[in-house]
């Protein structure tokens, strides 16, 4: 079991919570332009803060609610507690935002948001779909053998 992971089981319309919230984070890419090609290379050729601005909010955001999950001792909504474990450095992390970064360069599309680029029509984004899934399929393969 993962720190996180709840041991409560729900039945199968409890996920459509979640559908509902993808749903709507997918309109907010939309809406943002996050999914678009010209402004994601726009951020790569420095030639826009648009996009930096989305991702530096995002990372505030981020620090904040963690600070305020560890301060206020937050709990899951069924009253779990949330364990955030602590992170130390690894050179590894260097290796994989590079060949990360690399790969958002050259296909225009990050996980996030690759679901709302394929429903906004942009289907050839299918092929860095199967291509994550492959990633994380080889990753499962050699989890074991890599330094963590």
């Amino acid at each position: 079991m993962c720190v996180n992971e709840s041991s409560l089981e729900h039945k199968w319309y409890h996920n459509l919570k979640y559908l509902l919230i993808g749903i709507m984070f997918g309109i907010v890419f939309v809406k943002s332009e996050v999914i678009s090609w010209f402004r994601i290379q726009e951020m790569f050729h420095l030639q826009s803060f648009h996009m930096y601005g989305i991702i530096g909010s995002a990372v505030i955001t981020g620090m904040v609610s963690i600070f305020l999950i560890k301060k206020f001792n937050i709990k899951t909504i069924y009253g779990e507690p949330i364990k955030i474990a602590p992170k130390t450095f690894n050179k590894g992390q260097i290796y994989g935002g590079l060949i990360f970064g690399f790969g958002w360069a050259m296909t225009g599309a990050c996980p996030g948001p690759l679901f709302a680029q394929i429903g906004t029509g942009a289907t050839v984004v299918a092929v860095t779909l199967l291509s994550a899934i492959a990633g994380t399929w080889v990753y499962g393969l050699i989890r074991e053998r890599l330094p963590h």
